[in-house]
């Protein structure tokens, strides 16, 4: 037996006293102990403050992105070790790599956002507001990081997952963490972070770990601190109504176990795709991890009509499933995490049971391969029937964290998305029909109720991840009893953990404080094309004021001839009547295009390519004798990673440069608008 050790404050120590024992699920045996008694947690939250707070947020988002990547190729190398670890925790291969490559696979996703963030240490939000007539007084947002730590308290069933998918959020944003795992399988999170640790990719002080029960570790957090819970809605009420949490207004964030549910449609019938599909779905969630999911299915709603049918369907099914050793072949569903949550299980079916009996599953007399049934946490699959589920409502308001899931009858779609909704709030449901009105109208009534909603049927099942598997680029959380967090949710997620203050002044001022052109702003003009310029060389706010041309209406002709574009306000003076136009009006696309020729330079030079069009407003219409000029403005500048490993583009030193387009006429009015994206060579 081991015990333990937490890392704090840049070392491993353990924790004083016995600790927390942790036992095998399957043989029962006592494995490790885990202790965080006598640690002090305001120097380990002060640590993270002062030491990996700095060291994060310095870095830019980019430095941040390529270092979770380098992290996630770490652990994949190392990844059949954690395995072995896992199988303690009762899991078989299948729910271990949801939990061990599904955690890695999120800093891979978290790792991919830079490319959406510019390469700067903060985030410039949304669009400029103008505040006064004249333009000389703006505003805008900014966001930075918080100054604070993360303090992530996980539950059980993922150590791995869990952790992961929460630092892989805040490290990308430039916040430090502190992981408070389960004290019952945190021995599968510490095998992580000492190879997490060993590794040096990760700046001091950016990681640390509490491996027991972390009683106090909220006393000392602080109004830049974040606290994440996911658990029980039990626990998580009691941590959002620390004193410490309200006294300082402290962001939490919980993901509660919540009674998810799973609809066939009525148009799901027995020989249809969507039934067999919905059978699957819902065996599967019973059964992996041993019902041990915060989005596992709890309630199964189908039609009053169907009702003996999936029952029947369902319960074959189930009784398909091999419990035992994961470690035996043929086995395909584990164990509890320990005899102590067996015991918790057990006690909320004697609750369910009182009004929904047993269909499927007998808890005293089931076969465990490999193993020894008393010793280990076993416990078959499990299906409760409720024939009244708008009278017996135990269901919708109890959950038994194992795999057990209730079959109940509805009369109409109206009462089963009245059904779903009974839940009080959970992370997803999944409807399963193929009947796009149906489809439309579970979600647009049950998405208040519901963080994530499921859409199965047979256009989606080949590549679906399933009812079961919260994405790290879509948010994961619920309203209500799910605890009204929104976990992950790419961009969102990072959004989290920065501070977002408005800042107002003068176009020229901005641009110097975030680094990108504001309309109204300083424009530098200098005696060099700056298309001849690499991209080290260019300036935010540098500006080429070209020749003008005058339009005429050849350039209509030609221009509809070369395109193809022959629309009546182009060509036909006679059908204007009631359009906007006085007169025959020259393209958008020809303004824009005669844009490009006017400031282009032809000869080669640094600029490599055109890259793209982000947005393009034609704002006042060109008829033939006008005369229009370009302002060209270096509107932001985003650096790019070069692979020497790979051909072409990506091998060369590059960036992209976001160019303001402002086509003026005669009068000096604006005709066209637009950003434009160019990508520019390095010097080096």
């Amino acid at each position: 037996m081991q015990q333990l050790q937490n890392y704090i404050l840049g070392q491993w120590m353990p924790g004083s006293g016995d600790g927390m024992p942790q036992y095998h699920a399957i043989s029962g045996e006592l494995i490790s102990t885990a202790s965080s008694e006598g640690l002090d947690f305001a120097a380990i939250l002060e640590y993270g403050r002062r030491t990996g707070n700095p060291a994060l947020r310095h870095m830019t988002f980019h430095e941040r992105g390529r270092m979770l990547k380098a992290l996630a190729l770490y652990l994949l190398d190392r990844k059949e070790k954690y395995y072995q670890v896992s199988h303690m925790t009762g899991a078989t291969r299948v729910d271990s790599w949801v939990d061990i490559e599904g955690g890695i696979g999120n800093l891979f996703a978290n790792s991919s956002l830079r490319r959406r963030f510019p390469n700067e240490t903060y985030y410039v939000e949304g669009e400029t507001v103008r505040l006064s007539k004249e333009n000389t007084f703006i505003g805008h947002h900014i966001l930075v990081p918080k100054r604070g730590v993360a303090v992530h308290i996980n539950a059980f069933n993922f150590p791995i997952w869990g952790m992961l998918e929460k630092i892989a959020v805040n490290l990308m944003a430039g916040v430090p963490a502190v992981v408070k795992p389960s004290e019952q399988t945190s021995f599968l999170t510490e095998a992580m972070v000492r190879d997490i640790i060993a590794s040096g990719i990760l700046p001091e002080g950016a990681l640390q770990l509490v491996v027991g029960t972390g009683r106090g570790i909220l006393d000392p957090v602080q109004s830049q601190d974040v606290v994440t819970f996911t658990g029980s809605a039990e626990t998580g009420r009691k941590l959002r109504a620390h004193p410490t949490i309200i006294e300082h207004s402290v962001p939490f964030t919980m993901e509660a176990d919540s009674l998810n549910a799973a609809i066939l449609a009525e148009d799901a019938v027995p020989g249809t795709p969507e039934f067999d599909l919905f059978i699957k779905e819902c065996r599967r969630e019973i059964v992996t991890k041993a019902g041990q999911k915060c989005t596992a299915i709890r309630r199964i709603i189908v039609p009053e009509n169907l009702l003996e049918e999936v029952q029947k369907a369902l319960s074959k099914e189930l009784a398909k499933t091999v419990v035992g050793d994961p470690a035996v072949e043929g086995v395909r569903m584990g164990a509890l995490i320990n005899r102590q949550q067996l015991e918790r299980v057990r006690e909320k079916l004697a609750l369910l049971t009182k009004e929904t009996p047993v269909v499927a599953g007998n808890l005293e007399a089931f076969e465990v391969v490999g193993a020894e049934r008393e010793k280990g946490a076993f416990i078959p699959p499990v299906l409760l029937l409720n024939d009244r589920p708008f009278s017996k409502k135990l269901t919708h308001e109890t959950e038994c964290f194992g795999p057990v899931s209730t079959l109940m009858p509805y009369k109409s779609m109206q009462e089963a998305i009245e059904l779903a909704n009974m839940g009080k709030g959970s992370l997803v449901s999944t409807i399963c029909t193929i009947d796009p009105k149906t489809m439309r109208e579970y979600v647009l009534e049950a998405a208040a109720f519901h963080g994530r909603i499921h859409i199965l049927n047979r256009t989606s099942a080949k590549e679906s991840t399933g009812h079961g598997s919260p994405m790290p680029l879509l948010v994961h959380g619920g309203p209500g009893r799910a605890g009204g967090g929104e976990e992950m949710g790419g961009m969102r997620g990072v959004l989290h953990y920065l501070q977002r203050t408005a800042i107002q002044g003068h176009p020229t001022d901005l641009t110097a404080v975030t680094n990108q052109y504001q309309v109204g702003g300083a424009q530098t003009e200098t005696p060099v094309h700056p298309f001849k310029k690499h991209f080290e060389d260019l300036f935010v706010g540098e500006t080429l004021i070209t020749a003008k041309h005058t339009v005429s209406e050849a350039d209509i002709h030609n221009f509809a001839n070369v395109s193809g574009d022959n629309f009546y306000a182009h060509m036909d003076e006679t059908a204007l009547e009631g359009t906007p136009f006085t007169r025959r009006v020259a393209h958008g696309y020809f303004v824009l295009s005669k844009a490009a020729g006017l400031f282009v330079d032809a000869k080669k030079g640094p600029v490599l390519l055109n890259y793209g069009l982000d947005e393009c407003r034609f704002t006042k219409p060109v008829y033939p004798g006008m005369t229009i000029g370009v302002k060209l403005t270096v509107k932001e500048k985003i650096d790019q990673e070069t692979d020497p490993s790979k051909e072409g583009v990506a091998a060369i030193p590059r960036g992209i440069v976001k160019w303001l387009v402002d086509v003026y006429d005669e009068t000096g009015e604006t005709v066209a608008v637009a950003t434009i994206l160019t990508m520019v060579r390095k010097r080096v």
